[in-house]
């Protein structure tokens, strides 16, 4: 047997779905097996829970953890360090029939997941109001920008995704009434901590069209037809206090150490 073999085999056996064979179901008798097997799966499960810590605020412990063991039975970690475990769990909520009561529960798993991301993520120095002060007003409209690599942002079109993300993140009383509109959020981490901020439709259509490699010229024509009403120059600054945005010549990422 191929060593990839075996090991696909006993991944699967630990998730109690492996296929069944003769040296699988002698693994599967020792008397350990299936303590390791629910310590492997409460590892994932405390994982998510760490990883997404407003979802669990918002459906309850009990309720969370028992979703979770169901997506960690199909979606096995591929690496043994979980702090990057449960991308997929926002597209798993969004098809996952008991969540179909919170709709606005998939959009919220996905800034749990942006913190994480931005946590996580490359360093990279960002440009700011001083930079854009220094450049040629004939040439700025033809320079490109992106996103820092810790930049994340959504907008979601039906729910208050970010309003509720942020109040259970920062402790904040609920709002009565909520306003139940669409919103949009932009993560960064422009020194040590990942901080937040609501962010326009034309906020998240420049970073769309600067992560295209569009012209700064081309990524406000973007912002503007996404949201004619726009205040262009309110906008610019909020990002670049953000420190959203990196000239397109960096080069020089330093990645984040993990904690082991």
């Amino acid at each position: 047997m191929q060593l990839s073999a075996f090991q696909d085999g006993f991944s699967a056996a630990l998730l109690g779905h492996a296929e069944h064979a003769p040296w699988l179901s002698a693994l599967e008798s020792q008397p350990g097996f299936a303590v390791y097997r629910n310590t492997v799966l409460k590892g994932c499960i405390d994982a998510l829970q760490a990883s997404y810590p407003t979802v669990c605020q918002l459906v309850g412990e009990d309720w969370f953890r028992a979703a979770a063991a169901v997506y960690a039975r199909t979606q096995p970690p591929v690496d043994g360090l979980l702090m990057d475990y449960g991308a997929g769990f926002a597209d798993f909520l969004a098809g996952f029939a008991p969540a179909a009561e919170l709709p606005y529960l998939p959009a919220v798993a996905r800034l749990d997941r942006g913190w994480t991301e931005c946590h996580l993520a490359a360093d990279a120095t960002a440009v700011d109001r001083n930079w854009l002060a220094q450049q040629a007003p004939d040439t700025l409209p033809l320079v490109q920008l992106r996103p820092h690599p810790a930049a994340r942002w959504a907008w979601c079109e039906e729910h208050p995704a970010y309003a509720l993300w942020q109040s259970h993140r920062e402790g904040l009383p609920p709002t009565e009434p909520l306003d139940w509109t669409g919103d949009g959020a932009l993560l960064t981490r422009p020194h040590a901590p990942v901080t937040w901020r609501p962010l326009s439709r034309a906020g998240v259509a420049f970073l769309d069209a600067c992560a295209q490699g569009q012209t700064l010229e081309a990524a406000a024509t973007s912002a503007l037809a996404a949201e004619p009403t726009a205040d262009f120059a309110a906008l610019m600054g909020t990002l670049l206090d953000a420190g959203a945005l990196i000239p397109t010549d960096s080069h020089q990422f330093t990645p984040r150490p993990r904690s082991p």
